[in-house]
Parts: structure tokens; C-alpha cells; sequence
């Protein structure tokens, strides 16, 4: 406990649509029990509230009330042993590459296209990119996802030890935002990670990345478009987007290469090289690109592999999902985009 933060009054974590819930609940403790939950899940859940009690001088039993209207759900962490991101790049690719959602893609852009030029302007992400995230994160707001966050949270936290810390930490984060931009912690549904909004951002990146893009006061990834198109775009350039820089091209191997090299597959790599050093490595492509660009090669398991040349902008594209599997589909979605779009069809 930080000095003085005892003689500062405990806050109140009540949102504005539960607070008569949580009142209730304060008064029936832990009864809300789940059948079938880990021994983990009760003792993890009542360290987790003094601990958030003591950190940020919330009323323990508030925090307590709030956590047990959680509930453990087994298949959450049934999903988090068979991620998408496991499959081979041809099935993949598959999943988001579709005539529906490139259709979509276009549709959103139309309807947001001022927005996005505006988010352009000020981040420097081009449109195509904001919404081909869009469309493989949530169909452009079409899935939502169907776990209430705390549910998703407090059982990755709690009782799925691989990962424990880092869920424990979102848990945090979005009783924090509870707190700050009003998010009901109790009613906002996401993934069975936990992510939320349009965007499928993590309470952390939420707290951290999201904008306000409309100016009114309010950071709303759920229906204020404007907002999440900004925050998209802001999480990019955070991370180190270049703008008017390309983002990876295909490349053909002619013989083979060094053992030092260092190819990435489906596990995210940082520019380790040059587009020069490729070259001379035996790497071919079309087209003229600086040697000093710095570069990774890609292999990915296509129904033959193929062999990219990814550019800083696909690795910062990976810090929003750490997967070149979902870089590389957001970049072929968001030129399948820009293509359908530029022909007006």
C-alpha cells in the first residue's frame, strides 16, 4: 500500500447498471458457487480481491461481491488449448480470406471512410489495415464474442496455471476500467480471452491504447465506430508503425539457405537481416527494394510452403495478435480490401 492510501476513502467499483447487483451481492458473499469449478478457483478468487483491495483502495467486499458473480466455465479453457493459430497456413487462411468478408470490408470502409482517412492522417495506418483487422477480429462488429469477460478472466486467472499471471493481470485491468470509462465489468462480453469491442482488445490495451477519436468524452469500442477505428490505428502506430512503408512481398527461395539465417514460421520475428542480405542469402522476388531495408524471411505451410519477405510493418502487425499466421492474413485481406474497393464493385 502506497503512503497515504490508507486515509484515502475505499472506491467504489459499481458501474452504473450494477450497482443495485452488487449491493445484493455484498450481502450474500460467495454464494454464487460453480458446480464443478477447481479447488484453485474459490482460494485464487478471494487472494485476488485483497490483493486488488490493498493496490488500489477498492472496499474488499465490494471486489468480492463482483467476483462472485463470475463464473468458472471449463470450455474457456478448453478453447485455450486449440487456438486457431495452431493450424497449418492453408486452412488458416481459409477462415478469413472469404468472399463475405472482403464484401464487408468494403461495406465498413464506405460507411467509415472519413474516419479512416482522418486516422490515417493522424497515425499514418491506411485504411485497408484498420479494417482488415476489424474483419478478422469480430466480422466488423458482427461477433462480438459470446464470454462475459469477467467469466473468461477469473477462469484463466484462477485456474490455468500456464498463464495465470498474465490473465490475472487483465482481470485487473478491467475492474480498473470499470472504474475509469464506465465498462461494466459484470455485462461486457468478448472472446474467451477476454478481449473486447470491435477491436477484440485486451482490458490492458483498452486502458492503454484506446482514443477517444469522436471527442465526446468517451472511449467506446463497442458501438462508437470512431472510436474504434482510432484506437486501431493508435495501437499500430504505438507500436511502431511506418507509415507509407510497405508490408511484406513474396519471395522464392533458389537454393538453400545459411543455417545462421533465422527463418520464421508461425512464431513472430523482428527484422533480423536485410532485403541486400536475402538477396545474397539465394532469396528472389520482383520488384526494387533498398538492400538496407531491414527484413525477415517467412516460411509459411501453404498447400506448397511459401516464402515471404516481411517488413517492420508486418512485425508490428504481430504485436496486435502474436502470430504471423494472423499478420499474414491481415495483410492479404486488407489488399483484398483495398483492391475491391479502388474497382468501386
Amino acid at each position: 500500500m502506497s503512503p497515504g492510501q490508507s486515509e484515502r476513502p475505499p472506491r467504489n467499483l459499481d458501474a452504473p447498471s450494477v450497482g443495485a447487483l452488487l449491493l445484493t451481492l455484498a450481502l450474500m458473499g460467495w454464494s454464487h458457487l460453480v458446480s464443478g469449478q477447481p479447488a484453485s478457483y474459490e482460494r485464487e478468487r478471494e487472494r485476488f480481491a485483497g490483493e486488488m483491495a490493498e493496490r488500489h483502495g477498492l472496499e474488499v467486499e465490494r471486489v468480492r461481491a463482483l467476483l462472485g458473480h463470475a463464473a468458472y466455465r471449463q470450455k474457456i479453457i478448453d478453447a485455450m488449448e486449440r487456438p486457431y493459430e495452431s493450424m497449418p497456413w492453408h486452412r488458416y487462411r481459409g477462415l478469413f480470406l472469404t468472399p463475405e468478408r472482403i464484401a464487408g470490408g468494403v461495406a465498413f470502409w464506405r460507411r467509415n471512410a472519413e474516419i479512416l482517412s482522418r486516422a490515417e492522417r493522424t497515425y499514418g495506418v491506411p485504411p485497408e489495415v484498420i479494417v482488415a483487422i476489424l474483419g478478422i477480429e469480430t466480422s466488423y462488429g458482427a461477433r462480438l464474442g459470446n464470454h462475459r469477460a469477467i467469466d473468461a478472466l477469473t477462469t484463466l486467472g484462477f485456474s490455468y496455471p500456464k498463464r495465470a499471471d498474465f490473465f490475472r493481470g487483465e482481470l485487473e485491468q478491467l475492474l480498473l476500467l470499470n472504474l475509469e470509462d464506465q465498462v461494466d465489468a459484470l455485462g461486457a462480453m468478448g472472446s474467451y480471452a477476454g478481449a473486447l469491442g470491435k477491436p477484440q482488445f485486451i482490458p490492458s490495451s483498452y486502458r492503454t491504447y484506446a482514443v477517444d477519436f469522436d471527442g465526446d468524452g468517451k472511449r467506446d469500442l463497442w458501438s462508437c465506430d470512431a472510436d474504434v477505428v482510432g484506437s486501431v490505428a493508435n495501437y499500430l502506430a504505438r507500436h511502431g508503425w511506418r507509415r507509407d512503408e510497405p508490408i511484406a512481398f513474396r519471395a522464392r527461395v533458389s537454393r538453400a539457405l545459411p543455417s545462421d539465417l533465422g527463418v520464421a514460421e508461425k512464431k513472430p520475428l523482428a527484422p533480423n537481416t536485410t532485403v541486400g542480405d536475402l538477396r545474397a542469402a539465394g532469396v528472389e522476388w520482383q520488384g526494387i527494394v533498398d538492400g538496407k531495408v531491414a527484413a525477415a524471411l517467412l516460411r509459411l505451410d501453404g498447400v506448397e510452403d511459401e516464402h515471404w519477405i516481411a517488413l517492420e510493418n508486418f512485425y508490428v502487425i504481430t504485436r496486435y495478435n502474436h502470430s504471423n499466421l494472423y499478420a499474414m492474413a491481415a495483410f492479404q485481406l486488407s489488399q483484398a480490401i483495398k483492391d475491391r474497393f479502388r474497382g468501386g464493385s
